[in-house]
């Protein structure tokens, strides 16, 4: 996990009168995805303006929401060996970039594993934080404790000519943990978690990416209908979202910076609670590590809409009101399966007002 209060302490710092940040590299991309030209300058000779855009962009990485749209990656032992993308890292924070062979070397890899129909651009940080020490109660002492040199990688839209957007992708390299230097970790940042570009965090990590929300909510509910079998009633999965979306409310509430993630022990609790059989819970443990990992979290915001609870047929869709989800029942009648929904007030149809009982009424008549 990411510690938020890392994070911050980085982005404190990435202000013209603050920062250290000693060079700026990049390269821009067309919309066929061929090369365009690339810069390479001193940090320290940008104009004001310039120094102030360009912090902008390098502090959209860091201070993104941890562990949702920054998230951190292990980069394994083997993936460290001579010629690894680990090592053109490593080399590319040691020379402060200033081997520009190196840098079209990250260039390429990065345009050859990502997927972009637009015009983009690649611009790449290099910072020298000089770490101050603390006393046990955070307190700055003002002596420095370490150095930490590293990367912000940022991958922008051009909005303009020559002229890069907030980044959708990038990288830290390498990771800040607990106010020290993480070098076999790496934070990855995607503005849009459905599309985390997984080809290029697998050339540049060696690691699977994290399945994206849209996959995590339908793994999800593929599994409950699975492995409660007679369980899986209305009532219960109706009560598996009302009590996911109380969660997410009360974590919005508490105004908690770090994002709520569910371990498997805690979806177990959710299932039990809503009324499902131990056997039932136990086959979705079962199969909870093979469909997420086992020491996968899963957020709530992924796995539900907290503003409607859906219900569908072949042939029908209901969207109903979370909080009046009592109006609607399944039953049994005479052999059917019937949904019914309890029509306490108007009723309206292709926006028509329409009296139910004069319906009834009328056909009853034919």
């Amino acid at each position: 996990m990411i510690n938020r209060e890392d994070m911050l302490e980085l982005t404190r710092r990435m202000t013209p009168a603050r920062t250290s940040f000693t060079r700026i590299a990049g390269c821009y991309v067309d919309a066929d995805g061929d090369f365009e030209g690339s810069f390479n300058i001193n940090f320290l000779k940008l104009s004001p303006s310039e120094k102030t855009k360009n912090l902008a962009i390098a502090k959209t990485i860091p201070f993104a929401e941890t562990n949702t749209k920054l998230k951190k990656y292990e980069i394994q032992p083997e993936n460290q060996k001579a010629g690894s993308m680990w090592q053109l890292l490593m080399a590319l924070r040691d020379c402060e970039l200033k081997n520009d062979a190196l840098m079209d070397t990250l260039y390429d890899i990065i345009m050859e594993n990502i997927r972009i129909t637009t015009p983009y651009a690649i611009y790449v940080f290099h910072d020298n934080y000089d770490i101050p020490s603390k006393a046990t109660d955070k307190e700055r002492l003002g002596e420095s404790e370490e150095m930490f040199p590293y990367l912000i990688c940022a991958i922008c839209p051009l909005v303009g000519e020559y002229e890069p957007g907030s980044p959708t992708s990038g990288f830290l390299f390498p990771a800040f943990d607990e106010r020290t230097t993480n070098l076999y970790n790496a934070l990855y940042y995607s503005r849009d978690i459905g599309e985390n570009h997984p080809e290029l965090i697998d050339a540049l990590f060696r690691t699977p990416p994290p399945m994206p929300a849209a996959v995590q909510k339908e793994t999800f509910e593929s599994l409950l209908g699975e492995t409660l079998a007679e369980d899986c009633s209305y009532h219960v999965v109706q009560a598996v979202h009302s009590q996911l979306r109380d969660m997410i409310e009360e974590h919005k509430a508490s105004k908690e910076e770090q994002p709520l993630l569910l371990s498997k022990g805690e979806v177990r609790s959710v299932l039990s609670s809503c009324g499902v059989a131990a056997p039932h819970v136990d086959a979705f443990e079962a199969q909870y590590d093979q469909a997420f990992g086992p020491e996968a979290g899963l957020s709530p915001r992924n796995l539900v809409d907290p503003k409607q609870l859906e219900v569908r047929t072949p042939d029908v869709t209901i969207h109903v009101n979370p909080e009046r989800s009592d109006l609607v029942e399944t039953r049994m009648i005479e052999g059917t399966r019937y949904i019914l929904i309890r029509a306490n007030e108007g009723v309206e149809v292709n926006g028509v007002n329409i009296n139910i009982a004069d319906s009834e009424k009328e056909t009853a008549n034919v």
